[in-house]
């Protein structure tokens, strides 16, 4: 027994050493070991959000590397409801293979990257999807010239899609379900997909409706081609964060029903003097005029304004993004409100 005392007591003394030598050497850092992402993230001063390595609408970078699209806005919202600063964001590329991986390794703080929430991503990679903040689903784009009007018609066909995603594994189960022969050419990286097919290695391109309306505009005759009307799949995209990390998980989550339940308010970033205002109960819990909501996510009072005061409701940066008011132009579809014939809900703020 004093053996093995002893053994423990010299193996915990030099691993204790050597983590500090670690440590001092800057191999290790304090960070690693802080479970606590909103401690470490206001000790850095900034958010820091993994998006796509460019996608028209979503996430891109200009020549001058700043950062615009519908996630990039998200993770602004993020700053914006933390720091009263949108800027407070520090953008980390992540391509499809490495997304999840990078965040369990905490590179990132969040992933906002039109990431499908599925039920193995969470419980193999032990991570949280936190609200489905844009539903999508599977599609297909096909040259004009081939005059195919329905994804039944793809018999034959030869399809560009890219590796280790779910768009793969449900292009299968389409054609096998509906017994359809087609040829399958994988490609790691989305610039490889898009490329293969604009290059015509291949005569159509399965990707979420949404990638493709994106995609088209960097085609090389972005008019000659017809993005089909049939949705094989479901495909709910939501940002991402680590488990076991519910102050974070929390705040990352409210951020986005702040945005949705702004909208359902009629709150938007041009009329917040008249929101101040209001004597709406629900509009005042939303300003914090009313309650401790904020406090309650270690917040300010003010936390949800902020995101609409810097970023906008969920309207608002849908239609400038990805909407009428983008060069995607892509309708809201399921992504209306509940309110108007869609299926965007938040839980209320109360």
């Amino acid at each position: 027994m004093g053996r093995l005392f002893g053994w423990n007591f010299r193996t915990g003394l030099m691993i204790g050493c050597a983590l500090a030598i670690a440590i001092a050497a800057g191999f290790i850092t304090y960070e690693k070991y802080d479970s606590n992402t909103l401690k470490r993230t206001l000790r850095r001063d900034a958010v820091y959000c993994g998006v796509s390595t460019g996608l028209p609408g979503f996430s891109s970078s200009d020549s001058n590397g700043n950062w615009s699209g519908f996630d990039v806005d998200f993770c602004r919202a993020i700053a914006a409801a933390i720091f009263d600063d949108p800027k407070k964001v520090k953008f980390v590329p992540l391509n499809a293979k490495e997304r999840f991986t990078e965040l369990s390794r905490r590179k990132v703080d969040v992933v906002a990257r039109n990431s499908t929430w599925t039920m193995s991503r969470e419980t193999e990679y032990a991570l949280n999807f936190a609200g489905v903040s844009y539903y999508d689903g599977q599609g297909f784009m096909v040259p004009h010239a081939r005059n195919i009007t329905s994804a039944l018609e793809l018999d034959g066909s030869s399809v560009c899609v890219q590796s280790g995603t779910t768009t793969e594994l449900n292009l299968g189960d389409y054609f096998r379900a509906n017994n359809i022969k087609y040829e399958e050419k994988k490609f790691g990286k989305l610039e490889e997909v898009v490329s293969a097919y604009n290059s015509g290695q291949c005569n159509t391109l399965s990707a979420d409706v949404s990638q493709l309306y994106a995609l088209r505009l960097n085609l090389s005759k972005s008019g000659e081609h017809d993005i089909l009307p049939d949705v094989i799949s479901k495909e709910p995209l939501a940002p991402i964060v680590r488990q076991k990390d519910d102050d974070w998980y929390l705040i990352v989550k409210w951020t986005l029903y702040a945005m949705l339940n702004a909208e359902e308010l009629g709150i938007n970033s041009q009329n917040i003097d008249v929101a101040l205002k209001s004597k709406k109960p629900d509009v005042m819990r939303f300003t914090g005029a009313e309650g401790a909501y904020g406090e309650q996510l270690n917040l300010s009072k003010d936390w949800a304004l902020r995101i609409v005061k810097h970023v906008g409701n969920y309207g608002e940066v849908y239609d400038r993004n990805v909407g009428a008011g983008s060069k995607l132009g892509i309708p809201r579809g399921l992504n209306q409100l509940w309110t108007a014939g869609g299926i965007q809900y938040a839980p209320p703020i109360r």
